[in-house]
């Protein structure tokens, strides 16, 4: 026999309290996906960079926190391990912190600066490795900017020209990279542009040093090979290994990563509470109806099934909107900070979230159940 939906029938039978009870739990899994939306940008953001270097093992200095704090150590390093067995290719990255004047406005904000030998092949982009963009960075006091470079920086265009750290300089490209939560905007030069511009600091002092390998090189080999000959001033660390420590670094010794993982947290507390006020009191309207099927011979297992099966009711129909409107506020957040937080919506966080969400409201018909377990017929009716 066909058995009658009682939980949906429950749900239904008051609208007003189904809207908001929907709207309760959709607010819970619109933050959750935001936090996790700010979370996921910000391991992004942190392996971005080192993904896009053509390079299989990092040299820095143990004093370097993340990439926009590092501190430079001697270039005398990757000279050392130049001639190893499986190395190819050593090349050094120069990176800081210069203030950009809005050609416009004439106020200065920061921007992280990259430089790099244009002869070494340090960059995996397409954009970053053209003969002609290779030319342009040789030209003096020229610069290539990130195209997701906040708009307060002013115009961002090919031959415009403007102040950087008071040396004049003209934008002779763009390139697509990002910068995240350390940077609002980003620029790459020459190393002698660079030598220009953070004058009198000296091309002999490094801040990343990338190791390129032969074809078919054992990367873990070559790691403890570089490792045996260089001194404990630097770390030596493969491409998985310092995108781990960047994302450790950003998540869990920062402020930001904490705050977004308790508002996780806090989210699943607010969803629970939500959703357990709206099953307490439909439960306690219905009451009656709970005690006479217990007065007609059906157990607490089924009753305790009733319950959980609104819950888990409430929550895939709260998952479904709250799952849009976070979609739409990830679109809105990329165009906010002009694609410089990559918040996308992945298989894995939406399954993950829509788990969550049902454990959620499971909680809380697991708390507010116990009314109906405890419900006595003969109370109830006399």
């Amino acid at each position: 026999m066909r058995r009658t939906p009682l939980a949906f029938l429950n749900l239904i039978s008051e609208r007003t309290r189904l809207i908001v009870a929907i709207a309760g739990v959709a607010f819970a899994v619109l933050l959750v996906f935001m936090n996790l939306g700010f979370l996921g940008s910000l391991a992004l953001t942190a392996s971005q960079l080192y993904s896009r270097m053509n390079a299989q093992i990092f040299l820095i200095s143990p004093r370097t926190l993340e990439i926009s704090t590092s501190k430079p150590f001697p270039r005398d390093r990757l000279n050392q391990v130049a001639g190893l067995e499986g190395v190819e290719r050593v090349m050094p990255l120069y990176v800081g912190y210069q203030q950009w004047r809005n050609p416009e406005t004439r106020r200065t904000r920061s921007m992280f600066v990259y430089g790099f030998n244009p002869t070494d092949p340090v960059w995996t982009m397409p954009e970053l490795n053209q003969p002609e963009t290779l030319a342009i960075l040789r030209q003096p006091d020229t610069v290539l900017i990130d195209r997701f470079s906040r708009p307060e920086f002013g115009p961002q265009t090919t031959g415009v020209e403007t102040e950087s750290s008071r040396r004049r300089v003209t934008i002779g490209g763009q390139y697509t990279l990002g910068g995240g939560f350390a940077a609002d905007g980003t620029m790459i030069v020459s190393d002698q542009n660079f030598r220009r511009l953070f004058a009198p600091r000296p091309l002999t002092s490094i801040d990343l040093g990338l190791i390129q390998l032969q074809p078919g090189a054992n990367v873990e080999r070559v790691k403890k090979a570089v490792r045996a000959r260089l001194p404990q001033d630097v770390l030596v660390m493969t491409q998985p290994e310092i995108i781990d420590r960047e994302e450790t670094f950003w998540i869990a010794t920062t402020s930001i990563g904490f705050i977004f993982g308790m508002g996780v947290v806090v989210s699943f507390i607010v969803g629970t509470v939500i959703v357990y006020q709206i099953l307490s009191t439909d439960i306690a309207s219905h009451l009656p109806e709970y005690a006479t099927l217990k007065a007609m011979g059906y157990r607490s297992r089924f009753l305790f099934g009733v319950v959980l099966q609104e819950a888990v009711i409430l929550a895939i129909m709260g998952y479904i909107p709250g799952y849009i409107i976070s979609i739409g506020l990830y679109g809105l957040t990329r165009t906010a900070t002009n694609n410089a937080l990559p918040m996308a919506m992945n298989m894995g966080r939406a399954i993950f979230v829509l788990l969550l969400t049902i454990a959620m409201c499971s909680v809380s018909g697991l708390i507010s159940v116990r009314k109906v377990i405890k419900a006595d017929p003969a109370e109830v009716f006399s």
